[in-house]
């Protein structure tokens, strides 16, 4: 697999070096050229000088060959229009990072699919801790090819859990019905709305994301029509 970062910042750092280590080829564009004479030291990788939200940089790392693009600068801007460049020259994935919320709806309108904003999951963490609940995020714990996939239900969907007919080593382990947390197992039946979280092997996520692609899962969240059934 191949993937792009922009930015060298450290969660471009930290997820390329784990990406190396198993084998992928990584490309990191930077803007700073001493960041990338440090770096190159002691990191398995390409790195292209350069400004990533330009055409011409982006067009050299071959964009219709590359499977993911991950925008992560620390600018919001940056990384917007980054995105945006990327999904019009070709980019198969691309992953937005924005820092400030407002920019959210924006990506949206301007249909990234893919924007993460690592602020919420360090806010949900941290509002636990004052609780006094010691939360761990599911992807902090999940070790080895585990990894977690999510879906929202559809009406075809609102079935048993043991009838969706899913891969060899994925399982439901839980679902949330009005923002409300259960636990799942073979027998429990969804209903339309549902969010639904799967424990599953990586070797799957591919099938998973043509089955209920990005899209198709924030649409069925904002979808009225798409209102939990009654018990």
């Amino acid at each position: 697999m191949r993937t792009v970062f922009i930015g060298a910042g450290e969660v471009s750092i930290e997820t390329a070096r784990a990406l190396g280590k198993k084998g992928h080829e990584v490309i990191i564009i930077e803007a700073d050229k001493a960041r990338i004479d440090e770096l190159s030291e002691d990191m398995d990788c390409s790195f292209v000088h350069g400004d990533g939200s330009r055409p011409d940089i982006l067009t050299e790392v071959n964009p219709e060959q590359t499977d993911f693009l991950f925008c992560l600068t620390d600018n919001d801007k940056d990384n917007v229009i980054a995105s945006l460049v990327g999904r019009s020259l070709g980019f198969k994935r691309v992953v937005t990072s924005i820092s400030d919320e407002e920019f959210s709806e924006i990506c949206r309108e301007l249909g990234l699919e893919d924007t993460i904003i690592p602020s919420h999951t360090i806010s949900r963490y941290l509002e636990d801790l004052v609780k006094g609940i010691e939360n761990v995020d599911l992807s902090a714990v999940l070790k080895d090819e585990a990894r977690s996939f999510t879906f929202i239900a559809s009406e075809k969907e609102a079935i048993a859990v043991k009838d969706l007919d899913l891969p060899e080593d994925a399982r439901i382990i839980c679902r949330y019905r009005e923002g409300k947390f259960a636990h799942a197992d073979e027998e429990t039946k969804l209903h339309t709305g549902d969010e639904a979280i799967i424990l599953t092997h990586s070797k799957n996520l591919e099938e998973l994301a043509k089955r209920w692609p990005p899209k198709q899962r924030e649409e069925d969240a904002e979808d009225p029509s798409a209102a939990p059934e009654s018990d």
